[in-house]
């Protein structure tokens, strides 16, 4: 059985208008993804809103809930709260084609769409890129400033040195 399929909204046989879906996600919806996580123990809810017109679907996904992930400061795990919405409309035509960003077109014989790809992506955009936990103190972040890199600024080329001069020619031949 696809697991994927758990993830269907089935719009056939429901009316115009709006309606609304609700799913729970965990690490068993992410180990259907083969791709690394850098996050443990999800907990998240999902609304998925459908509004159906008759030629289209308008589907509005809203995640909230927590994610651990690993200070990159301290190396402790800390809950991060998530938060994300997407938008995107859902077309009928001849084959499934989602090039557009926001516009996904299904095939006219389809009765149901799967938000599974949408949630995933939902998930994965709010991970921070930096992950510092809430716990970091003043005093760490100090000590880090302190010993990082600094910006050097580069050295400006000798004016008067005929080796500069050299490749500056050999530079605009090319």
């Amino acid at each position: 059985m696809d697991k994927l399929r758990n993830y269907d909204v089935s719009f056939s046989g429901l009316k115009t208008g709006k309606h609304e879906f609700r799913f729970e996600i965990d690490k068993e919806f992410f180990q259907l993804f083969d791709t690394e996580q850098e996050f443990t123990n999800p907990r998240i809810v999902v609304d998925v809103f459908l509004h159906k017109h008759s030629t289209f679907l308008e589907f509005e996904i809203k995640i909230h809930g927590l994610v651990e992930l690993v200070c990159d400061i301290t190396n402790e795990n800390f809950d991060h709260p998530i938060e994300n919405q997407i938008k995107v409309l859902v077309k009928f035509g001849e084959e499934y084609d989602d090039s557009e960003e926001d516009v996904i077109t299904i095939p006219t014989s389809d009765h149901a769409f799967n938000v599974a790809q949408l949630i995933y992506e939902n998930v994965m955009l709010s991970i921070p890129m930096k992950k510092i936990s809430p716990n970091v103190s003043d005093e760490d972040l100090q000590i880090l400033e302190k010993f990082s890199p600094k910006e050097v600024e580069e050295e400006e080329e000798p004016k008067g040195d005929p080796r500069w001069e050299a490749l500056r020619k050999l530079k605009d031949k090319n």
